[in-house]
């Protein structure tokens, strides 16, 4: 079997993740922040040894400002739902995943204003696309880092100088690149960065996270749900402080134990090594399907541009015909269709059927290449 879907989730996880998970349930069971007996402070010290690590990756001096979420798209709905109102402006760019259009298409029923910044066919967008999608009352500028349709990427310092000029934040989506490539808030202009664990960042499903930079007045953001947090338990009110603001309910200890193994793995294999064994393979996978006829690839075919993440359609063949072969003749896991993101689909022009997607990961060798270009051959000369 040959995992090729990384951008939907990452597999397999290393055995540290596991190991660290059920290590979590045995020896530090307790509930974090609830009681002061020696399982709820192991779960404490857990949670917040894998706080200080994501700070620390993603350049966030104060690891309170982390928040932890159940995914991505949670992240996402606490930052729009938490800063818009109705009569904000927001604008986003075209290639966004519904992770954020969903929220953002419900908030504009709201009285939320939202503009779209329209991204060429290869899911780039320029500064000066953005800027004449920015008026000087837009309050946020919501970009997705990298496509999970094109893996484009975007400039994000260039787009967020742009948006701070005008006195806008900026909320990144990271789910694709979180994990797979250097990424420093403070020095990309970055106000809210919301990352997957289940991604690059290599935890299980049911984890992921908000980073709020200090550029963010965080008590001037809607908690997306409130209740008990283990601390000012005297009041009422939900409490200001960070993250408990933001983090009501009892925490996934598994889940963030996990993300915590998945880190060190990561710091011990070095992103930018993985980020060149990434370039390494998407670029193997663009030269060999780049040869073949009827077959059109999607977005930059630029690794340095780009997330290994490779979108393709073959002409005469439908979507759904080439990845129910790929699985069933070729042991290869691949995904077809809109993969949740229909703008961007439509922005490529590949809207309504979408495109086979193969996203390689950390764990792709060069012999599951050859055999997943192999797979595609016979496929399009079938």
């Amino acid at each position: 079997m040959i995992y090729l879907d990384n951008a939907a989730t990452s597999w397999p996880k290393p055995r540290e993740v596991m190991k660290a998970m059920i290590g979590a349930l045995e020896h530090a069971g307790g509930n974090p922040g609830r009681s002061g007996h020696r399982l709820s402070i192991a779960a404490a010290r857990v949670i917040y040894d894998t706080r200080e690590g994501i700070a620390g990756l993603f350049g966030c001096a104060d690891p309170l400002r982390v928040v932890f979420t159940g995914n991505a798209t949670h992240a996402l709905n606490l930052a729009l739902r938490g800063i818009l109102k109705p009569g904000d402006r927001v604008v986003a760019g075209s290639m966004e995943h519904n992770a954020s259009m969903r929220p953002l298409r419900c908030l504009e029923k709201q009285g939320v204003i939202v503009n779209l910044a329209e991204c060429d066919a290869d899911g780039s967008l320029d500064a000066g696309s953005l800027g004449a999608a920015i008026t000087p009352d837009t309050k946020l500028v919501v970009l997705n880092h990298a496509s999970n349709v094109t893996g484009t990427l975007l400039p994000i310092a260039e787009l967020a100088a742009i948006a701070h000029r005008a006195g806008a934040l900026v909320l990144v989506d990271a789910a694709q690149t979180a994990g797979a490539l250097p990424i420093d808030i403070q020095a990309m202009g970055i106000d809210l960065l919301a990352f997957a664990g289940h991604k690059e960042l290599l935890g299980p499903m049911g984890i992921g996270g908000l980073i709020i930079a200090e550029s963010v007045d965080a008590s001037r953001m809607e908690p997306l749900i409130r209740g008990g947090t283990g601390s000012r338990s005297e009041s009422e009110e939900q409490p200001e402080d960070l993250p408990d603001r933001f983090e009501s309910g009892t925490p996934n200890l598994a889940g963030i134990a996990g993300l915590g193994a998945g880190l060190r793995w990561l710091k011990e294999r070095g992103i930018e090594e993985t980020r060149a064994h990434m370039k390494k393979i998407s670029s193997r996978l663009i030269d060999g399907l780049s040869t073949l006829p009827g077959l059109n690839i999607y977005g930059t075919l630029d690794p340095e541009r780009s997330m290994a993440v490779i979108s393709f359609t073959v002409s005469g063949k439908r979507v759904s015909e080439i990845g129910f072969r790929l699985d069933e003749e070729f042991g290869i896991m691949s995904r077809v269709g809109l993969h949740c993101a229909p703008m961007a689909h439509r922005t490529i022009g590949s809207f309504p059927e979408g495109t086979v997607r193969f996203a390689p990961g950390v764990f792709t060798t060069d012999r599951d290449i050859q055999k997943a270009l192999k797979a595609v051959i016979r496929i399009v000369r079938s």
